[in-house]
């Protein structure tokens, strides 16, 4: 049994060194010089209107998100919210997607953010991100990650983000 499975080893080795050496050489590298993205930020504030929906559960929350976004980014946005509470005070967690119609640094279009958040007793863990190749007209091409910033009932946020020139 042992020599088979060594014969067998030996064999799959002898396969993929044949692979490998018949292999074509890389390719030449060009003169081309790539396009490097430079990462922006946007600052502003918003206010947020959250409006519960009927869900299957009682488990579960869904609600409606309407955003108006003010500052470097003037938009308005609108979304849909799934979320859960536990039974230990503090945790709960919430996704959401939200289209963003509007305009940033003076550019015209649209794009989706992807919300995913948890909090484990108290602490917050939150990621908002575009979500890849959503963007529109002259937001095609962005990239980047939304920072919500809660201090009391202001809303503000920073979002770092890329586009192609």
């Amino acid at each position: 049994m042992r020599t088979s499975l060594l014969l067998a080893t030996a064999a799959s080795l002898a396969l993929v060194g044949r692979t490998v050496a018949t292999q074509a050489s890389p390719p030449a590298f060009n003169n081309r010089v790539e396009e490097i993205p430079v990462t922006r930020k946007a600052r502003g504030t918003f206010e947020v209107k959250l409006t519960p929906q009927a869900m299957h559960s009682p488990d579960l929350g869904r609600m409606t998100i309407d955003k108006e976004i003010h500052g470097d980014l003037e938009a308005v946005t609108a979304g849909e919210m799934l979320s859960a509470m536990t039974a230990v005070k503090g945790s709960a967690g919430y996704v959401a997607m939200e289209l963003v119609k509007g305009s940033l640094h003076g550019r015209k279009g649209s794009f989706v953010l992807q919300h995913s958040a948890t909090m484990n007793r108290g602490v917050p863990d939150l990621a908002v991100v575009v979500v890849p190749d959503s963007g529109t007209e002259g937001l095609t091409g962005l990239t980047g990650r939304f920072n919500i910033i809660i201090e009391g009932s202001r809303h503000s946020y920073e979002f770092e983000y890329t586009l192609p020139d």
